[in-house]
């Protein structure tokens, strides 16, 4: 049964400590305080570098390095679309024009993935930048610059950082943004030229966000100290296939199978739930316990801005055939799921060749990363394309056993590569480390954290595996970590002309590996996996930490580009992926991952679709933006009717549950409803589940008296140990999410198991079954409520709880208040929720603020591209005080789409400003 639990009023949580010793950054804090305080020269800095760094939109500029002129119009918000008439004119124009609006936002952004935060903000970042100069994301950059990129992407990337430069030619700092005139107080940073190879890094650190089922991996195995096989068997179910569609119905993978069932091959390892296959788990214990905490650690450390830490991320995206649109062309939605970030991750922008050519062959417009030239999502005058994460496990930890200067691999020590980095400290000294890799590239994390090299003495190994010594390193082994040719994908994608082109396209996209939706404006539709998937033998599915000293778990190969599964026009007439399988186990011969998403957006969105077609119905662009808007609890639907038949003995407590007669899921800002679902959601997890996991996955401060891992006497208070959580709130477990959702709906089935049972706290009843712990939730749920929005029911609303911040990555994220208010925006009450299609996500663990949303929204409309809609989170600018801050945020939040204007007439009609870059 799950170890014995009691709650008692712990610690309130704290701040994370990575914060504490960012004395620099605190520094600069005061500094910006000063300046737009008014404080000596404040208010001449407030505002002389607040004008000089806004860019100019109209009249006309000298552009050294242009062939011909360019123009760049911007509509009401600020949006580019840039004309030119050669290819390298337009990708320097594009360089140009978003370090204009974003440049500060892109130096910290090469700054994060070359690991030289130092550099900038001092001595508080160099933890991370000690894991970014690990992994070497800027090194595999560079040689994927050098050796994998082609000729025409080389000279596309070397256009873009030319015009980078030529923006910054003769600025100061204070020239360019408010950020660095604070920067300049405590130290001489200057920015230094822009390089195709900062470019390039980006993917890197996207794909990172992207990279599978790593933190799942730690999991399950911290898990272990205090859980049984089937227990963690019972928290990662099965798929359901049978209820939640994969992607691919009809599509490559039937002759996929059919191919290898006659050869007779397996093509790979199995499937599996996650839970066995490997032997890592009786080889561990306590040991792994410590080292994956402390990975944990360190990679929570790594900056929100370079992707997600937490989990349950996901993204949307489908596509309907012209059958069952009201144009007869398809229409085709896109809204990736991303952290909430000021700016936002996003750029958007058209990039414009006045005559399509072999000289200028671009005529697209969309979504790009400021610091990176192309469109990463959009459409050009043929075709329209959207991505989700694919969520395949392309990352494998590797337990490694060290040996002197070197680590056992099938009984013999080999030796690590090495490698030292400097990293500079802005007011500070110097830092050396040393970089150590396995033989085939992996880095060892390990040794970035003093909690990863060191094991307990207690820790319990079997005969199989080499003596512990003094502890197992932890190595990483990740298909990014490899040079590639993803940004070659970017251009080949942005002139793709048909389903042919696109495919050739995607082919070169192999990291991160993503869902591609794909239609046309002949009335196609479409969808490919690309990417560069590792095979793994027999032994190892991938779910938990490897023996690095063992062959047999090493990688065998990669999945071949043509036996990826793929749709062309299915006869359904849609194509949804939202972060579901992306194919029935039984009926493909690779294993992808045993970590997909659930499916229940995407399961959602179909029965959206299916409901809007049947009897001959139509869908419009406006349908598909309503869509995105669902607000509708799946779980809720589930639970609610159980918990309207539970006997409540307390007037207010029932008052509460009498929320949830009538109530229709739909999870509205202003629903009282919503909000107290939520909460007892939240608490039935806290009481099932939350309380019985180890203290590396709860809350941090979050204190247990829970019985000792190692007690096998009756339960008294001294087989009880005081335990606190070590997680922040926002990546505790359990997090909410979809998976949760499946783990209740299967033990629902068992309404006597164990995991329904928790002990009496002060006045709560303790439970024994089921309903008798959705009673205590609803109990405890109603005063949670009370204590956070008061007795009167009738002030409740979800919108209250569930709220969304936007701050400054760099500067906005601590400080005195008067800084946060200068750089921060919010808060926005929310609709949505954990798992709706309006994936305005939450941590259940950790309370109800909005901790990732929709980083878009956009709809193509193929019949008539001027009638397509799209929306950002943010603004186009990056500048504080700038009009197009978080001009599109309102709207965002209230459910809006701008018009998208493509067309040479559309977009004259929406152009606001217009200036001419000079030769």
């Amino acid at each position: 049964m799950p170890p014995n639990t009691t709650a008692t009023s712990g610690d309130k949580p704290g701040k994370s400590g990575r914060k504490k010793g960012r004395k620099a950054r605190l520094i600069v804090l005061v500094l910006v305080l000063a300046i737009v305080g008014g404080i000596a020269y404040g208010a001449y800095w407030s505002i002389s570098t607040v004008r000089a760094s806004f860019p100019q939109t109209k009249g006309s500029l000298t552009l050294k390095g242009l062939s011909g002129p360019v123009t760049v119009k911007r509509d009401s918000y600020g949006i580019p679309q840039i004309y030119a008439s050669s290819d390298a004119d337009l990708f320097m124009a594009q360089g140009y024009v978003q370090a204009q609006d974003r440049f500060y936002e892109m130096d910290v952004r090469r700054h994060m993935t070359s690991g030289r935060l130092s550099e900038m903000f001092g001595k508080g970042q160099v933890k991370d930048d000690e894991f970014l100069r690990t992994l070497g994301w800027d090194r595999v950059a560079k040689e994927e610059y050098d050796t994998k990129l082609s000729d025409s992407t080389k000279k596309y990337l070397q256009a873009y950082s030319k015009g980078v430069n030529a923006y910054l030619a003769g600025k100061d700092g204070k020239d360019i943004s408010l950020e660095y005139a604070a920067l300049g107080f405590i130290n001489d940073y200057k920015p230094e030229q822009w390089t195709p190879v900062d470019s390039v890094s980006w993917l890197k650190a996207m794909a990172w966000d992207l990279r599978g089922n790593m933190k799942d991996e730690i999991d399950r195995a911290l898990m272990t100290s205090r859980l049984g096989p089937q227990q963690i068997k019972d928290l990662y179910p099965e798929y359901p296939y049978s209820r939640n569609n994969p992607i691919v119905q009809e599509g490559q993978y039937d002759k996929l199978t059919k191919t290898f069932e006659q050869s007779g091959s397996t093509g790979g390892s199995g499937t599996s739930t996650g839970t066995s296959g490997s032997s890592t788990s009786s080889a561990t214990g306590s040991a792994l316990t410590s080292q994956l905490a402390g990975l944990y650690n360190v990679l929570d450390d790594v900056p929100t801005a370079v992707g997600v830490n937490g989990q349950g991320i996901g993204s949307n995206s489908w596509v309907v055939a012209g059958k069952y649109t009201i144009t007869g062309k398809p229409l085709l939605a896109n809204d990736p799921h991303l952290s909430a970030s000021l700016p936002s991750v996003w750029y958007q922008m058209g990039l414009h060749c006045t005559t399509v050519s072999s000289k200028c062959q671009y005529d697209v417009t969309g979504y790009t990363f400021a610091g990176m030239p192309g469109v990463i999502i959009g459409h050009n005058a043929d075709i329209a394309w959207g991505m989700t994460n694919s969520g395949v496990d392309v990352t494998d930890l590797y337990l490694e056993k060290l040996s002197g200067d070197g680590y056992l691999y099938d009984g013999r020590t080999k030796p690590f590569t090495t490698r030292e980095e400097t990293i500079k400290v802005a007011g500070g000294t110097s830092k050396k480390i040393v970089v150590r890799q396995t033989a085939d590239g992996m880095p060892l994390l390990s040794d970035r954290n003093d909690e990863l090299v060191q094991v307990g003495k207690k820790a319990s190994v079997d005969t199989a595996a080499p003596d512990r010594g003094d502890g197992y390193g932890v190595a990483l082994k990740w298909t990014a970590l490899e040079p590639g040719t993803t940004m070659d994908a970017v251009f080949a994608l942005d002139k793709a002309s048909d389903w042919s082109s696109f495919r050739d396209a995607a082919a070169q996209f192999d990291v991160p590996s993503q869902n591609l939706i794909y239609a046309d404006t002949k009335n196609h539709i479409g969808y490919t996996l690309p990417g560069r998937i590792p095979t793994r033998s027999s032994a190892d599915d991938g779910s938990i930490p490897a023996p690095g000293w063992d062959s047999k778990y090493a990688w065998t190969g990669y999945i071949k580009q043509d036996e990826l599964p793929y749709e062309y026009d299915p006869e359904r007439g849609y194509i949804v992926t939202a972060n579901q399988a992306v194919v029935d186990k039984d009926k493909y011969p690779y294993t992808l991952t045993t970590d997909w998403g659930y499916g229940t957006r995407s399961q959602r969105i179909t029965d959206l679709i299916e409901s809007k077609i049947k009897d001959g119905g139509k869908i419009s662009t406006d349908d598909m933006r309503q869509m995105q808007l669902d607000n509708s609890s799946e779980i809720a639907k589930l639970l609610v009717p159980k918990l309207l038949k539970i006997n409540l003995d307390d007037k207010d407590v029932r008052e509460a549950q009498k929320l949830l007669e009538g109530w229709d899921y739909t999870q509205d800002a202003d629903s009282a409803a919503a909000a107290y679902f939520n909460s007892v959601w939240r608490n039935i997890l806290k009481l099932a589940f939350g309380n019985k996991l180890p203290k590396e996955l709860r809350v941090k401060g979050q204190c247990l008296w829970v019985e000792k891992a190692d007690s096998t006497g009756p339960v008294d208070e001294d087989s009880k140990v005081r335990e606190c959580g070590e997680r922040d709130a926002d990546q505790a477990q359990p997090d909410g999410g979809d998976r949760w959702f499946e783990v209740v709906r299967t033990l629902m089935d068992k309404p006597n198991s164990d995991w329904w049972k928790t002990p009496a706290s002060g006045t709560r009843p303790k439970a024994d079954n089921m309903n008798e712990l959705f009673a205590r939730a609803m109990i405890d749920a109603r005063w949670e409520l009370t204590a956070k929005l008061g007795k009167d029911i009738d002030t409740w609303s979800w919108g209250r709880l569930h709220r969304l911040f936007l701050k400054n990555q760099t500067l906005g994220t601590e400080g005195p208040a008067i800084v946060q208010y200068v750089l921060n925006r919010g808060p926005w009450k929310l609709s949505g929720g954990e798992a709706t299609v309006n994936a305005t996500g939450w941590n259940a663990a950790g309370g109800y603020g909005v901790v990732w949303v929709p980083s878009m929204r956009m709809v193509v409309n193929l019949d008539d591209l001027d009638k397509s809609k799209w929306i950002n989170l943010t603004g186009a600018s990056g500048h504080a005080f700038s009009a197009h801050y978080t001009d599109q945020t309102g709207k965002w939040a209230d459910g809006e789409l701008l018009p998208w204007s493509f067309s040479d007439k559309a977009v004259d009609k929406s152009t606001g400003d217009t200036l001419v870059l000079k030769p």
